[in-house]
């Protein structure tokens, strides 16, 4: 609410991806639920008789929550989807379950209903929700639907959608509860209870008499205290509030930090423009953490969904198109060796070096990304992290490199390998690659993810195939250059 004080309020449930499971725990009752509801669902669809399939489809979305079948029919084809929406028992229903499908059963399901009817759904949810919905349709039939909204209704929509998907704009709601402070606890009541619809946060925010934010009072606060207080008495300060244009990143930190149920948002007057609640942060941090596993993995799919094989293949095919580009470099690179007479000899422990260097990269950029998701690893500490990072490599190299050498040059001694080489020449070139290929490793896996932060992308990208592809291609060259190196000092 911005002049009137008498919105509503809303929570955004924003699911990009249908991979709306529970993805940490594959034994959880909600996931055992989803098991048992997705089995009674697919029994109705293979009965034989469109009458008997209907029933059995209305009975089970009258029986269950819509939330748990908005989870359920994730798994079904597209086209079954829609029959279970179309089978909820009253609109309120099938707004709930809109609210918590995946992005791919909307769009399903707005092929098959028309502009009226997503009229009717976007005029009952709040605006935040209505925005998710409208991302899942093309421009045009978005403005068709706009067109027949409420003009209120539309402008706080459009409001909203001209933010940045990643900013504090389009997580906050733009209807919610704010009063003078010279309003009494009894006037809020009131309005409250003249929005039957509502969904309270657990804050109601002050405004001063130039409508700029002042405080705000807890929820409690409205039964405990006497109807005729005025809240100006029992408001308490604002401690933190963001922008619109403040990342989601910082969003989910102060919320998570100071454990703010709902965050404010204010323009550049400090007028109060939107709210952030608690859930719209817990659904921005599975969103991230969504989009965090698909990139480390190297891949936007979502196994869940039954999509043609072709463009699955599409999915993967970039990130699989770098590491086949890092391994014709490497390939390519060891051509110029291929006369030297320890060639013969040096590739046979090329996986041991790759296997050791990916390890000790892969150590590096988790511990420092995790320092970093977490606010251990704040930015006037980061120099220190990669210097002890560094520390750790060398040592690695050093106490690894040695044990390997020297374990090559025992082998060789006794004639348990029968290389070509001198014992001690192979033993210090194996020893001395793993030495230099663990220190490429944690030099590139202690800069990358400061380096990917800087750039405004994930710094968990750093332990993708990206940055493995450019490891494995490093390592490996300077495994070789140090076999050049050692064979051809050594005569």
């Amino acid at each position: 609410m911005k002049a009137d004080y008498h919105p509503e309020n809303g929570e955004n449930s924003n699911h990009d991806d249908e991979g709306a499971y529970n993805y940490y725990s594959t034994d959880s009752k909600t996931s055992q639920l989803d098991d048992v509801l997705n089995e009674k669902l697919e029994t109705a669809f293979h009965k034989q008789t469109s009458q008997l399939l209907l029933h059995d489809i209305a009975k089970i979305a009258s029986e269950h929550d819509p939330i748990d079948l908005a989870y359920a029919v994730t798994r079904l084809p597209p086209n079954a989807r829609v029959v279970v929406y179309e089978n909820l028992p009253d609109l309120n229903a099938k707004i709930i379950f809109m609210i918590h499908t995946g992005s791919n059963t909307r769009t399903a399901i707005f092929r098959q209903i028309d502009d009226r009817e997503i009229k009717s759904l976007l005029e009952n949810m709040p605006p935040d929700e209505a925005v998710s919905m409208l991302d899942n349709m093309s421009d045009r039939r978005m403005k068709r639907v706009l067109d027949l909204l409420d003009v209120k209704k539309a402008a706080r929509i459009r409001d909203l959608q001209k933010h940045d998907r990643n900013s504090a704009g389009r997580l906050m709601t733009n209807e919610f509860f704010a009063f003078h402070m010279n309003t009494t606890i009894g006037e809020v009541v009131t309005s409250i209870r003249d929005n039957p619809g509502i969904d309270l946060t657990r804050r109601i925010f002050v405004l001063d008499d130039d409508a700029e934010l002042a405080g705000f009072v807890p929820g409690r606060n409205l039964i405990v205290n006497s109807h005729d207080i005025p809240l100006r008495q029992v408001m308490r300060p604002i401690l933190h509030k963001v922008t619109v244009e403040t990342p989601r990143e910082e969003v989910i930190d102060y919320v998570e930090r100071y454990e703010i149920p709902a965050l404010p948002v204010v323009d550049k007057q400090d007028h109060l423009i939107g709210v952030i609640t608690y859930k719209d942060v817990v659904e921005a941090m599975e969103d991230i953490a969504g989009e965090t596993i698909a990139t480390i993995a190297g891949t936007a799919e979502d196994i869940s969904e039954h999509e043609p094989t072709f463009k699955r293949f599409m999915w993967r095919a970039p990130w699989l198109f770098v590491t086949l580009l890092a391994g014709l470099v490497t390939a390519t690179a060891l051509t110029h060796f291929n006369d030297r007479t320890w060639f013969g000899v040096v590739p046979f422990f090329v996986p041991l070096i790759n296997m050791m260097s990916g390890n000790v990269g892969l150590q590096c950029s988790t511990i420092l990304v995790r320092g970093m998701s977490t606010g251990e690893l704040p930015p006037g500490s980061r120099r220190k992290a990669i210097l002890s990072e560094l520390r750790i490599g060398l040592l690695i190299g050093i106490i690894f490199g040695i044990t390997c050498g020297t374990f090559v040059y025992m082998l060789g001694d006794v004639g348990f390998h029968h290389l070509g080489k001198t014992p001690l020449i192979l033993g210090a070139t194996v020893s001395c690659g793993i030495l230099t290929a663990c220190m490429t490793a944690t030099t590139l896996g202690a800069f990358s993810p400061f380096v990917f932060a800087r750039f405004h992308i994930d710094p968990a990208v750093a332990s993708g195939p990206l940055v493995t592809a450019f490891n494995d291609v490093l390592s490996t060259l300077m495994f070789f250059l140090v076999a050049f190196g050692i064979n051809r000092f050594f005569g």
